[in-house]
Protein backbone atom coordinates (compact mmCIF):
# COMPACT_ATOMS: atom_id res chain seq x y z
CA UNK A 1 0.00 0.00 0.00
CA UNK A 2 2.77 2.36 0.88
CA UNK A 3 4.57 1.53 -2.33
CA UNK A 4 1.48 2.32 -4.33
CA UNK A 5 1.06 5.68 -2.59
CA UNK A 6 4.71 6.44 -3.10
CA UNK A 7 4.53 5.72 -6.79
CA UNK A 8 1.30 7.63 -7.13
CA UNK A 9 2.78 10.70 -5.40
CA UNK A 10 5.89 10.52 -7.60
CA UNK A 11 3.81 10.37 -10.78
CA UNK A 12 1.67 13.30 -9.57
CA UNK A 13 4.78 15.38 -8.77
CA UNK A 14 6.31 14.61 -12.15
CA UNK A 15 3.16 15.67 -13.96
CA UNK A 16 3.11 18.88 -11.93
CA UNK A 17 6.65 19.73 -12.98
CA UNK A 18 5.84 19.07 -16.64
CA UNK A 19 2.76 21.31 -16.40
CA UNK A 20 4.78 24.15 -14.83
CA UNK A 21 7.49 23.96 -17.51
CA UNK A 22 4.88 24.02 -20.23
CA UNK A 23 3.34 27.19 -18.75
CA UNK A 24 6.76 28.92 -18.61
CA UNK A 25 7.51 28.14 -22.28
CA UNK A 26 4.13 29.49 -23.35
CA UNK A 27 4.63 32.71 -21.40
CA UNK A 28 8.16 33.17 -22.74
CA UNK A 29 7.02 32.64 -26.32
CA UNK A 30 4.16 35.06 -25.93
CA UNK A 31 6.43 37.67 -24.42
CA UNK A 32 9.05 37.17 -27.14
CA UNK A 33 6.42 37.44 -29.87
CA UNK A 34 5.05 40.56 -28.27
CA UNK A 35 8.52 42.06 -28.22
CA UNK A 36 9.09 41.17 -31.84
CA UNK A 37 5.78 42.68 -32.86
CA UNK A 38 6.54 45.84 -30.92
CA UNK A 39 9.93 46.07 -32.56
CA UNK A 40 8.40 45.66 -36.03
CA UNK A 41 5.87 48.38 -35.35
CA UNK A 42 8.55 50.78 -34.13
CA UNK A 43 10.82 50.19 -37.15
CA UNK A 44 8.14 50.93 -39.79
CA UNK A 45 8.71 54.53 -41.07
CA UNK A 46 5.73 56.84 -41.17
CA UNK A 47 5.04 58.90 -44.26
CA UNK A 48 5.20 62.64 -43.71
CA UNK A 49 3.82 65.30 -46.03
CA UNK A 50 6.79 67.20 -47.49
CA UNK A 51 6.84 70.86 -46.58
CA UNK A 52 6.86 73.32 -49.44
CA UNK A 53 9.77 75.68 -49.15
CA UNK A 54 9.52 79.16 -50.62
CA UNK A 55 12.26 79.99 -53.10
CA UNK A 56 13.41 83.49 -52.25
CA UNK A 57 15.52 83.71 -55.43
CA UNK A 58 12.53 83.24 -57.74
CA UNK A 59 11.37 86.58 -59.21
CA UNK A 60 8.55 87.59 -61.51
CA UNK A 61 9.36 87.67 -65.24
CA UNK A 62 10.07 91.16 -66.60
CA UNK A 63 7.25 92.95 -68.34
CA UNK A 64 7.61 93.12 -72.14
CA UNK A 65 8.60 96.46 -73.63
CA UNK A 66 5.74 98.28 -75.33
CA UNK A 67 5.91 100.89 -78.10
CA UNK A 68 3.29 103.62 -78.02
CA UNK A 69 1.52 104.70 -81.19
CA UNK A 70 -0.46 107.87 -81.57
CA UNK A 71 -0.58 111.49 -82.66
CA UNK A 72 1.86 114.30 -81.84
CA UNK A 73 0.01 117.63 -82.17
CA UNK A 74 2.00 120.87 -81.97
CA UNK A 75 2.04 124.58 -82.67
CA UNK A 76 4.80 126.56 -84.38
CA UNK A 77 5.77 129.06 -81.70
CA UNK A 78 8.18 130.79 -84.08
CA UNK A 79 5.24 132.16 -86.07
CA UNK A 80 3.34 133.04 -82.90
CA UNK A 81 6.33 134.88 -81.41
CA UNK A 82 7.02 136.73 -84.68
CA UNK A 83 3.43 137.98 -84.68
CA UNK A 84 4.23 139.88 -81.45
CA UNK A 85 7.56 141.48 -82.31
CA UNK A 86 7.07 142.07 -86.08
CA UNK A 87 4.28 144.53 -86.88
CA UNK A 88 4.31 143.50 -90.56
CA UNK A 89 3.61 139.82 -89.86
CA UNK A 90 0.73 137.75 -88.50
CA UNK A 91 0.71 133.98 -88.63
CA UNK A 92 0.06 130.67 -86.93
CA UNK A 93 0.65 127.01 -87.85
CA UNK A 94 -0.32 123.64 -86.38
CA UNK A 95 1.66 120.46 -86.98
CA UNK A 96 0.81 116.80 -86.59
CA UNK A 97 2.82 113.55 -86.68
CA UNK A 98 0.93 110.26 -86.70
CA UNK A 99 3.00 107.13 -86.01
CA UNK A 100 1.72 104.23 -88.13
CA UNK A 101 4.75 101.90 -87.96
CA UNK A 102 7.92 101.44 -85.92
CA UNK A 103 9.94 104.12 -87.75
CA UNK A 104 7.49 105.95 -90.01
CA UNK A 105 5.19 108.91 -89.36
CA UNK A 106 2.59 110.73 -91.40
CA UNK A 107 3.17 114.48 -91.27
CA UNK A 108 0.74 117.34 -91.82
CA UNK A 109 0.93 121.09 -91.28
CA UNK A 110 -1.87 123.62 -91.57
CA UNK A 111 -1.29 127.36 -91.25
CA UNK A 112 -2.13 130.89 -92.31
CA UNK A 113 0.06 133.95 -92.81
CA UNK A 114 -0.25 137.63 -93.52
CA UNK A 115 2.90 139.60 -94.33
CA UNK A 116 3.69 143.06 -95.63
CA UNK A 117 6.86 143.33 -97.73
CA UNK A 118 8.40 146.82 -97.91
CA UNK A 119 10.96 147.33 -100.66
CA UNK A 120 12.42 150.59 -101.97
CA UNK A 121 10.32 150.29 -105.14
CA UNK A 122 7.06 148.78 -103.87
CA UNK A 123 5.03 147.66 -100.88
CA UNK A 124 2.83 144.55 -101.00
CA UNK A 125 0.67 142.62 -98.54
CA UNK A 126 0.11 138.88 -98.95
CA UNK A 127 -2.58 136.94 -97.08
CA UNK A 128 -3.42 133.27 -97.37
CA UNK A 129 -3.34 129.77 -95.98
CA UNK A 130 -1.40 126.61 -96.78
CA UNK A 131 -1.31 122.87 -96.25
CA UNK A 132 1.63 120.46 -96.16
CA UNK A 133 1.40 116.68 -96.20
CA UNK A 134 4.08 113.98 -96.34
CA UNK A 135 6.16 111.35 -94.53
CA UNK A 136 8.78 111.47 -91.78
CA UNK A 137 11.16 108.65 -90.87
CA UNK A 138 12.73 108.39 -87.43
CA UNK A 139 16.48 107.67 -87.63
CA UNK A 140 17.05 107.51 -83.87
CA UNK A 141 17.09 104.26 -81.88
CA UNK A 142 15.71 104.95 -78.42
CA UNK A 143 16.97 103.37 -75.20
CA UNK A 144 14.63 101.96 -72.56
CA UNK A 145 11.49 104.13 -72.41
CA UNK A 146 12.86 107.09 -74.41
CA UNK A 147 10.68 108.39 -77.24
CA UNK A 148 12.86 111.01 -78.93
CA UNK A 149 12.88 111.57 -82.70
CA UNK A 150 15.52 112.50 -85.25
CA UNK A 151 13.61 112.67 -88.51
CA UNK A 152 14.11 113.21 -92.19
CA UNK A 153 11.10 113.66 -94.40
CA UNK A 154 9.66 114.61 -97.75
CA UNK A 155 6.40 116.39 -98.30
CA UNK A 156 4.41 118.50 -100.69
CA UNK A 157 2.83 121.90 -100.04
CA UNK A 158 -0.08 123.83 -101.49
CA UNK A 159 -1.08 127.45 -100.85
CA UNK A 160 -3.94 129.69 -101.83
CA UNK A 161 -3.60 133.45 -101.23
CA UNK A 162 -4.19 137.00 -102.46
CA UNK A 163 -1.69 139.79 -102.97
CA UNK A 164 -2.31 143.52 -102.70
CA UNK A 165 -0.02 146.07 -104.31
CA UNK A 166 -0.25 149.08 -102.00
CA UNK A 167 2.21 151.46 -103.66
CA UNK A 168 5.16 151.45 -106.05
CA UNK A 169 7.77 153.64 -107.73
CA UNK A 170 8.69 153.71 -111.39
CA UNK A 171 12.23 152.44 -111.75
CA UNK A 172 14.65 155.14 -112.86
CA UNK A 173 18.16 153.87 -113.74
CA UNK A 174 19.58 157.43 -113.61
CA UNK A 175 18.08 159.09 -110.52
CA UNK A 176 19.94 162.39 -111.02
CA UNK A 177 17.02 164.41 -109.72
CA UNK A 178 16.20 161.94 -106.93
CA UNK A 179 13.91 158.89 -106.76
CA UNK A 180 10.65 158.82 -108.64
CA UNK A 181 7.37 159.65 -107.01
CA UNK A 182 5.59 157.01 -104.91
CA UNK A 183 2.35 155.93 -106.57
CA UNK A 184 -0.54 154.50 -104.55
CA UNK A 185 -2.12 151.49 -106.19
CA UNK A 186 -4.44 149.48 -103.97
CA UNK A 187 -4.83 146.76 -106.63
CA UNK A 188 -5.54 143.29 -105.17
CA UNK A 189 -5.00 140.02 -107.03
CA UNK A 190 -7.19 137.22 -105.66
CA UNK A 191 -7.26 133.48 -106.23
CA UNK A 192 -3.50 132.99 -106.53
CA UNK A 193 -2.11 129.48 -105.93
CA UNK A 194 1.27 127.82 -105.63
CA UNK A 195 2.62 124.33 -104.96
CA UNK A 196 6.05 123.04 -104.03
CA UNK A 197 8.05 120.06 -102.76
CA UNK A 198 10.36 120.12 -99.79
CA UNK A 199 12.85 118.03 -97.85
CA UNK A 200 12.93 118.41 -94.08
CA UNK A 201 15.26 117.37 -91.25
CA UNK A 202 14.42 117.86 -87.60
CA UNK A 203 14.42 116.64 -84.03
CA UNK A 204 11.73 116.11 -81.39
CA UNK A 205 12.81 115.76 -77.75
CA UNK A 206 10.49 114.64 -74.95
CA UNK A 207 11.07 117.13 -72.11
CA UNK A 208 8.13 116.11 -69.90
CA UNK A 209 5.58 113.32 -69.93
CA UNK A 210 4.05 113.44 -73.45
CA UNK A 211 5.41 116.99 -74.03
CA UNK A 212 7.86 117.53 -76.90
CA UNK A 213 10.00 120.40 -78.13
CA UNK A 214 11.01 120.23 -81.78
CA UNK A 215 13.01 122.04 -84.44
CA UNK A 216 13.13 121.42 -88.20
CA UNK A 217 14.74 122.90 -91.31
CA UNK A 218 13.22 122.74 -94.80
CA UNK A 219 14.61 123.19 -98.31
CA UNK A 220 11.90 123.89 -100.91
CA UNK A 221 11.46 123.98 -104.67
CA UNK A 222 8.50 125.60 -106.45
CA UNK A 223 6.46 123.41 -108.79
CA UNK A 224 3.64 125.76 -109.80
CA UNK A 225 3.13 129.47 -109.16
CA UNK A 226 0.24 131.49 -110.60
CA UNK A 227 1.30 135.12 -110.95
CA UNK A 228 -0.66 138.25 -111.97
CA UNK A 229 0.08 139.92 -115.30
CA UNK A 230 3.23 142.07 -115.18
CA UNK A 231 3.76 141.23 -111.52
CA UNK A 232 5.61 138.65 -109.44
CA UNK A 233 4.61 137.11 -106.14
CA UNK A 234 7.11 138.23 -103.54
CA UNK A 235 5.84 135.96 -100.77
CA UNK A 236 3.86 132.70 -100.70
CA UNK A 237 2.32 131.54 -97.40
CA UNK A 238 4.02 128.33 -96.31
CA UNK A 239 6.84 128.75 -98.84
CA UNK A 240 8.29 132.12 -97.71
CA UNK A 241 10.03 134.62 -99.99
CA UNK A 242 10.17 133.91 -103.72
CA UNK A 243 12.32 136.63 -105.27
CA UNK A 244 15.44 134.54 -104.71
CA UNK A 245 14.32 132.17 -107.49
CA UNK A 246 12.32 128.95 -107.40
CA UNK A 247 14.10 127.68 -104.31
CA UNK A 248 13.34 128.63 -100.74
CA UNK A 249 14.04 127.66 -97.14
CA UNK A 250 12.25 127.73 -93.83
CA UNK A 251 12.24 126.42 -90.30
CA UNK A 252 9.78 125.49 -87.54
CA UNK A 253 10.18 125.64 -83.79
CA UNK A 254 7.35 123.68 -82.19
CA UNK A 255 5.93 122.67 -78.85
CA UNK A 256 3.86 119.50 -79.16
CA UNK A 257 1.82 117.05 -77.08
CA UNK A 258 1.68 113.30 -77.68
CA UNK A 259 -1.77 111.65 -77.66
CA UNK A 260 -1.31 107.87 -77.25
CA UNK A 261 -3.86 105.74 -79.09
CA UNK A 262 -2.63 102.15 -78.78
CA UNK A 263 0.44 100.07 -77.88
CA UNK A 264 2.41 97.28 -79.54
CA UNK A 265 4.71 94.72 -77.95
CA UNK A 266 8.35 95.04 -79.00
CA UNK A 267 9.51 91.75 -80.54
CA UNK A 268 13.29 91.16 -80.11
CA UNK A 269 15.11 90.78 -83.41
CA UNK A 270 17.76 88.09 -83.65
CA UNK A 271 20.93 89.42 -85.24
CA UNK A 272 23.50 86.96 -86.54
CA UNK A 273 26.93 87.65 -85.10
CA UNK A 274 30.01 85.84 -86.41
CA UNK A 275 32.83 85.39 -83.91
CA UNK A 276 36.26 86.77 -84.79
CA UNK A 277 37.95 83.35 -84.65
CA UNK A 278 35.38 80.71 -85.57
CA UNK A 279 36.56 77.16 -85.05
CA UNK A 280 33.79 74.99 -86.42
CA UNK A 281 31.84 77.51 -88.48
CA UNK A 282 29.28 78.10 -85.70
CA UNK A 283 27.21 81.27 -85.87
CA UNK A 284 25.98 82.91 -82.70
CA UNK A 285 22.61 84.65 -82.55
CA UNK A 286 22.25 87.57 -80.18
CA UNK A 287 18.76 88.87 -79.30
CA UNK A 288 18.35 92.55 -79.93
CA UNK A 289 15.59 94.83 -78.74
Amino acid sequence: MRQLLKYSFSIYFLLSLLFVQAQEKTTTTTVEQGVKITEQKSTVPTKKTPEKKLDSTKTEPPKPKMDRYGLIVGVDINKVARSFYDSNYKGIAFTGDYRFSKKNYLYAELGSESITVEDPLLTTTTKGSYLKFGLNRNLYTNWLDMENLITIGVRGGFSTFNEELKNYRIYNPNPYFGPSELIDSGVTHNGLTASWAEVSAGINVKVFNNVYVGFSLQVKALITNSEPTDFENLYIPGFNRTYDGNFGAGFNYTIAYFIPIYKKKVVPVEVKKVSKAPTNGAVKTVPRQ
